[in-house]
């Protein structure tokens, strides 16, 4: 039986500071609707811009994940995200009135304690979850991490940490199911080593963050010049001078709190696949870079193989969006390289072009005497006629622009094209457009059967 996603009954507000910023922020946690998925909006902005909350968006990973478009920027997300992924939240609007989310406690409770409260609406349409079909190997052989992820019918994560660090030692963590989260990781603080504070500081960082919403781990005993100079730095007063182990003689909530908190940074980075998966995550000494880089690679994996090979419907009687002369007025080619006859539809992410294939193309000339068959390199060259459509098209001078090959990858052709075929296009882009580049995954329709796909990469590049 197939479950149905979920949104929130009513809104939640909640107020807090930021860790990096220090700001007060507000937030409100809105209802949704089907399909909407996860997004922030900065009402604090005039245009109040709304950022998907999806890993294509991450611009930045230190000391926390950043999410970014067209400039605008949320910071700290990874509490919240995970929060509501564990509590199966799947539509929401998040409205904050600053750059970065409030940090509360360091832990992830308050959102959990939140979304309880108000409680979750069941809606109609169902939930999508991927399935890991075979093992999945993430590494930076440089800093010595890793990521792996199994085929399971769950989904369950296994965290292990190692800073080289007399304190903390290697710790792991385990979270067998998404319903033991609120007990077992919503709870952990975020953490911080006491040599480290100094230099996030002078970086702007921190200035939100105290002994009340982080851990601060202390390898060695604080001689009273250094705590002076701490008190003084963080302008607190309340400092206290201990031997090596945690300020302020912290009491931890559970002996391993650190490593669980690495595994509830893990959830919330890999919500941002947009995806539900099941799998069994192994994680050795994670990070949001890491993490949102797999979530990045799971997520161009899942959405090609969502993108299943359903020829869009073509109807000859329908007006176009674009007829060839409104083509030529976006695109530079012309006959008898101009390969796109229609466009048929044109979305943000995704668009539908044809061609209609007669005896009479030039190349069939000599492709080949007897036996005309389309080229595949035309092939190629025709979707990537139509992803110029859907590249240029947002521009306000598109005929200023041409767009250039930078890679060309997992092509397969599938059955011959030849005269008389009518081509169907179907460009999606697999990522954002960012600094000019655009990638996308290209299918080619005959009728209902898929003749051509694979994964063009281009730059968008201003002519002289």
């Amino acid at each position: 039986m197939q479950e149905k996603q979920h949104t929130l009954k009513s809104e939640i507000e909640l107020e807090g500071k930021g860790l990096h910023t220090g700001l007060n922020v507000k937030i409100a946690i809105c209802p949704a609707g089907e399909n909407h998925g996860i997004k922030f909006q900065r009402i604090d902005i005039p245009e109040q811009p709304v950022i998907d909350a999806v890993a294509d968006n991450v611009s930045a990973t230190s000391r926390g994940t950043t999410l970014e478009r067209d400039g605008v920027k949320v910071s700290t997300i990874e509490h919240l995200m995970a929060s509501l992924w564990a509590l199966e939240v799947d539509n929401a609007l998040i409205k904050i009135d600053a750059p970065e989310l409030p940090i509360m406690d360091g832990s992830a409770i308050k959102y959990v304690d939140a979304i309880k409260k108000t409680g979750l609406q069941e809606q109609n349409a169902e939930r999508v979850y991927y399935s890991i079909r075979e093992k999945k190997v993430f590494r930076d052989e440089q800093n010595g991490k890793e990521i792996i992820i199994y085929p399971d019918e769950e989904f369950s994560l296994n965290v292990t940490i190692d800073f080289n660090s007399k304190v903390l030692n290697t710790q792991s963590a385990q979270l067998d199911s998404l319903a033991h989260f609120e007990k077992e990781i919503a709870p952990c603080r975020t953490f911080v080593f006491l040599h480290e504070l100094e230099a996030l500081y002078r970086n702007n960082l921190i200035r939100g963050g105290d002994a009340e919403n982080a851990i601060v781990v202390v390898e060695n005993t604080i001689d009273s010049n250094e705590l002076q100079h701490l008190s003084e730095l963080f302008n607190k007063t309340t400092v206290e001078r201990v031997p090596e182990g945690y300020l302020n003689n912290l009491d931890l909530r559970y002996i391993n709190e650190p490593a669980r908190h690495k595994l509830l940074d893990l959830v919330g980075d890999l919500a941002l696949i947009g995806y539900r998966i099941k799998g069994k995550v192994i994680a050795y000494k994670p990070g949001h870079k890491m993490n949102t880089d797999v979530a990045r690679e799971l997520r161009k994996t899942i959405k090609k193989e969502l993108l299943k090979p359903v020829s869009p419907k073509y109807d000859p009687n329908e007006t176009p969006l674009f007829d060839v002369k409104q083509i030529m007025s976006i695109l530079p080619h012309r006959p008898p390289f101009l390969l796109v006859d229609k466009i048929l539809l044109r979305t943000d992410e995704c668009v539908v072009g044809v061609k209609n294939v007669t005896m009479n193309e030039p190349f069939f000339v000599g492709h080949f005497p007897g036996e005309p068959v389309m080229p595949g390199v035309l092939q190629i060259e025709a979707m990537a006629q139509v992803g110029g459509i859907l590249a240029l098209g947002n521009l306000s001078d598109p005929e200023c622009y041409s767009t250039y090959f930078v890679k060309i990858d997992k092509v397969k052709f599938k059955r011959k094209i030849v005269p008389g075929d009518t081509l169907i296009f179907k460009l999606s882009l697999l990522e954002p457009i960012r600094r000019g580049i655009v990638s996308m995954f290209g299918q080619v329709f005959v009728g209902d059967h898929l003749a051509t796909e694979g994964e063009l990469t281009a730059q968008i590049v201003k002519n002289r």
